[in-house]
């Protein structure tokens, strides 16, 4: 156990993880150079496809040391992107350090400082490193003076290194030996794992990720899930070296992963412990924290023959993503589907595209939204995400809508921009911070439902890609909610309403209804698309109609046989509207979901 380090990579998105992990793998001579590839710990397309990382992946590197001792090193990698802290969470519950990654030209940004919290949080032993050193932007000098200030770590004997040009590689393994401390737990105690993660293999069923603090796992051995009780044979169990390498045993201080045929997908929990059946451990490991979902949306299938396999899929998909969560769902417009918690609206685009990807379903979603605090007038307290549930207006004493802490960093140029777009979506400014004389920390309150459209995007494009973002949960407060919904020819489609601040709602409406203007295709009647607040109409877009010309054929003679037939026509017309049912396209409700305008 003494030859043991387990650890994580944390940094802001960008900051070179992905590329780090490489070289560490590539350095440890576990995969050919003819068989790798960049990004090789990101296994699937859409990581591949954004440069992001979604999932925490595990490696464990053999090392060799200068002074001749063998080292296994088991490495982490983890996400940056705010949407997936709780990815990190996971994956720092099962190391004893983390090496925390700045970009020389970047700087400290706002997730580097809220995965460091992260690390301190779990009494992580954390070690700086200083990435892209041979960038011609890179300020090493200022990047080392905000390590010092902005996150009171020790700059003097941080690490230099270029994770893409190869440069400092060996001296982080050297830094990880020497520094990190080795796990601890005795091998002769009663078996107590951490599952810190799993995925489905549709041949051998759920493959379970854990790190074993105390006793030793065996194929074999009979194990107990001690959430649900549920018990399973042992039948494979191994490290992770890019491919599963089946070991004879794992034992305190390893990370690995066992299979024990489980087909029952809703058994497996992230943050439940793993003993032995026969000798159980006396209590479980405390948890990492459970995920909260910020964001909702329903799922609903385009073919409603397609239901059952979505149910399966969100299933399968809730084995590798632990922080998505999902109940049975209906609507007049789309049936039956199910509503979704995410922990922001980059989780859910992750989610709707594996889900049309790695299961070929085709999908509709509804407009996103946050979850509401209701209280009635008869005392009774509800909690709404569903626009569909929204009580009767006449019945609401006072609505809560929750409140985030928002930390940005940036240049001081974009001081400006900043606080106007904040205060635009109903921020409060709470106060800001010089870190360097050209840097500075802004904090903000503001209103969650009005983050989780198209915040971040906007932030990026008016900072140039400066300035960095995260928030924290604050508490609910009260607002002005109203409920709009979106009439196509007097009909109430429930799929398109949304929940909004009532001072928005005429602006979001307005918007909704010219996107569908431009997607929803022409009819041979006249279509009204209509925004409404209970009976009243905010806003409303009429779709013209295809017109035959029915006068064509009337090449002279009196303008009353010209009319006489566009009289007719006008008659058939009205009569078709009534019967006539309007088609709505998906990309109609996917362009309602995008609808982040201001």
């Amino acid at each position: 156990m003494e030859n043991i380090r387990n650890f994580s990579i944390i940094a802001h998105i960008d900051h070179g993880k992905s590329t780090l992990s490489d070289r560490l793998i590539q350095q440890a001579h576990i995969i050919s150079d003819r068989d790798f590839y960049d990004q090789i710990l990101d296994n699937m397309d859409i990581e591949r496809e954004r440069g992001i990382t979604i999932k925490s992946q595990t490696v464990c590197l053999p090392y060799t040391a200068k002074d001749g001792k063998s080292y296994i090193l088991n490495l982490i990698d983890t996400p940056g992107h705010v949407d997936f802290t709780y990815e990190v969470s996971r994956a720092l519950a099962s190391c004893e350090g983390a090496l925390l990654l700045i970009d020389a030209s970047q700087g400290v940004e706002a997730q580097t400082l809220a995965n460091l919290y992260l690390a301190l949080e779990h009494n992580l032993e954390v070690i700086p490193v200083i990435n892209k050193i041979d960038l011609p932007s890179a300020d090493i000098e200022r990047t080392k003076k905000q390590i010092e200030e902005d996150l009171g770590l020790d700059a003097e004997n941080v690490l230099l290194i270029s994770a893409k040009e190869g440069i400092g590689i060996e001296a982080v393994f050297e830094r990880i030996v020497e520094k990190l401390p080795p796990p601890t737990g005795k091998t002769e105690a009663a078996l107590k794992a951490l599952i810190f993660d799993s995925n489905y293999d549709p041949y051998r069923g759920t493959i379970v990720h854990i790190r074993i603090f105390e006793g030793i796992l065996k194929p074999g051995d009979s194990i107990l899930f001690m959430s649900n009780q549920a018990a399973y044979r042992v039948e494979e169990a191994g490290i992770f070296q890019i491919v599963r390498v089946p070991q004879k045993e794992l034992k305190a201080g390893q990370v690995g992963y066992f299979i024990a045929g489980i087909k029952t997908v809703s058994d497996t929990r992230c943050g439940d412990t793993v003993t032995h059946r026969d000798q159980p451990c006396d209590k479980a490991l405390p948890g990492f924290k459970a995920s909260k979902p910020v964001v909702f949306s329903s799922i609903y299938p385009i073919q409603s023959d397609d239901y059952e396999e979505l149910a399966v899929a969100i299933e399968k998909l809730k084995l590798n993503d632990a922080a998505l969560t999902y109940e049975k769902d209906t609507s007049a417009a789309l049936g039956f589907g199910f509503r979704c918690g995410f922990l922001g609206l980059l989780h859910l685009e992750v989610v709707q595209e594996r889900l049309e990807r790695e299961y070929g379903l085709s999908l509709i979603l509804t407009s996103p939204t946050v979850r509401y605090e209701i209280i009635m007038r008869s005392g009774e307290t509800v909690m709404i995400d569903n626009p569909a549930l929204y009580p009767d207006p006449s019945q609401i004493e006072k609505t809560k809508e929750p409140f985030i802490r928002a930390t940005i960093i940036t240049p001081e140029r974009y001081m400006g921009a900043i606080m106007k777009l904040c205060l635009d979506r109903r921020g409060i400014s709470i106060n800001y911070q010089y870190l360097t004389s050209e840097r500075l920390e802004m904090s903000f309150e503001l209103p969650l439902a009005e983050v989780i459209y198209d915040f971040y995007d906007k932030l990026k494009s008016i900072t140039q890609g400066y300035g960095s973002f995260d928030y924290d949960i604050l508490d609910w407060r009260g607002t002005e909610l109203a409920k709009v919904d979106i009439l196509i020819n007097g009909e109430r489609v429930d799929a398109l309403s949304q929940l909004v601040h009532r001072e928005r709602a005429e602006e979001r409406a307005r918007f909704a209804c010219e996107r569908l203007k431009e997607e929803i295709p022409r009819q041979m009647f006249k279509v009204a698309i209509q925004g409404a607040i209970g009976s009243k109409i905010i806003s409303r877009t009429t779709i013209s109609p295809f017109r035959k010309d029915v006068t064509a054929k009337c090449y002279g003679g009196d303008i009353t046989r010209k009319r006489k037939l566009l009289e007719k026509q006008k008659k058939g017309k009205k009569r078709m509207k009534m019967v006539g049912q309007v088609m709505i396209p998906q990309s109609a409700f996917l362009s309602v979901l995008k609808s982040g305008k201001d």
